[in-house]
């Protein structure tokens, strides 16, 4: 089985391969580069696609699925086990949901393994000398990804733990900036003026907020959370509405359960999704105001523009997501829309890096 998957992983990543090898670019390197943060950028989507189709337990065993390589050939145990609970989370759509999501993340491990590989052949012929080739950078990569898989199978064998599903969750978007940073430095930027270097610090405080709202995002995801409040900007129509902190944010516990094995209260769900809401205003805040400075400096107009829509864009739909009660199209691109954010903030300090550098 584990040969098959291997088979199927590699297959579906010759498709991208493909498209380098023939691509007329120079530098199939950095074309390499980009294609392999688009594609964990659709992984990231396709992930939460799965999460929120309640497919994470489609196949309820990992890395196959009821042993097999395919649900075709498990057909017959998923059948089983739909008919035995309809409304379970094992079905053969489920099935093919969550088997998808990890052939796109072998296929992910391949490209960043052939990544590997090029930057050692480049790093070499250059002398040893051309750092965009770094190869321990991607050797680095290659290691995340493999912890990511790691997260990924736990996700399952532990039975979608929230704590372990939005660990997973920052370990994809972490990736994609370490991909985004990756694709920077294969990129010839313009000169980036000196104030740019002011901005620094907070650019890099506005990460931190990021990540922790992102985290706070799969919390919401991973306790199903989501409707806790439908409606805004209050709670249950009030500013404070009934929240149990102590519950809500205990990290190691079931899905569904308090710590202590008993369901979870509906106002541990509140806090949950009340805390994600507040702290967005603090992110948004702090961001805006980055990219907002950032549009008076030479070299960073361009990304500055781009985050501040990234901004406006994901606020609307977070704000929709709850007065439309929580579309399924919605959410996955809210989920996008987060991953977006992490991926322009990280170009951004990436460029005023290049101010610092020149100092």
């Amino acid at each position: 089985m584990l040969i098959q998957l291997g088979i199927i992983g590699l297959l579906v990543a010759m498709l991208p391969l493909s498209i380098v090898w023939v691509s007329d670019d120079p530098d199939k390197y950095r074309k390499l580069v980009w294609i392999t943060l688009f594609l964990t950028f659709d992984l990231i989507m396709f992930g939460a696609f799965t999460r929120l189709t309640d497919s994470g337990l489609g196949c309820p065993d990992w890395p196959g699925c009821y042993g097999q390589a395919d649900p075709l050939r498990a057909h017959a145990d998923i059948s089983a086990a739909e008919a035995a609970m309809p409304t379970g989370p094992v079905t053969v759509v489920k099935a093919w949901i969550e088997m998808i999501h990890r052939y796109l993340a072998m296929a992910i491990g391949v490209l960043i393994i052939a990544l590997m590989v090029s930057a050692w052949r480049k790093w070499w012929k250059s002398g040893r000398k051309e750092t965009r080739f770094s190869p321990m950078f991607t050797a680095g990569l290659l290691a995340f990804v493999c912890l990511q898989g790691a997260f990924g199978a736990w996700t399952v064998t532990m039975k979608l733990q929230p704590i372990i599903v939005t660990i997973h969750l920052l370990l994809g978007i972490t990736l994609l900036a370490l991909l985004t940073w990756l694709g920077a430095r294969q990129t010839d930027h313009p000169p980036v003026a000196q104030p740019a270097v002011a901005l620094h610090i907070p650019a890099m405080l506005a990460m931190a907020m990021l990540a922790i709202q992102i985290a706070l995002g799969g919390w919401v995801s991973s306790n199903y959370a989501a409707l806790a409040c439908t409606d805004f900007p209050l709670c249950q129509g009030i500013l404070l509405p009934p929240m149990d902190f102590q519950h809500g944010f205990t990290l190691w516990r079931d899905l569904g359960k308090t710590a202590g094995g008993e369901y979870l209260p509906f106002a541990a769900l509140t806090a949950i999704h009340w805390v994600h809401r507040v702290f967005a205003f603090a992110v948004i805040a702090l961001v805006a105001w980055v990219a907002l400075n950032a549009l008076k400096i030479d070299g960073l107009r361009r990304t500055a523009r781009w985050l501040l829509a990234m901004i406006a864009f994901q606020f609307a739909t977070g704000v929709l997501t709850v007065f439309l009660d929580f579309p399924l199209a919605l959410a996955v691109i809210h989920n996008g829309g987060a991953a977006l954010l992490a991926l322009l903030l990280t170009m951004l300090i990436y460029k005023i890096g290049i101010a610092v550098r020149a100092t």
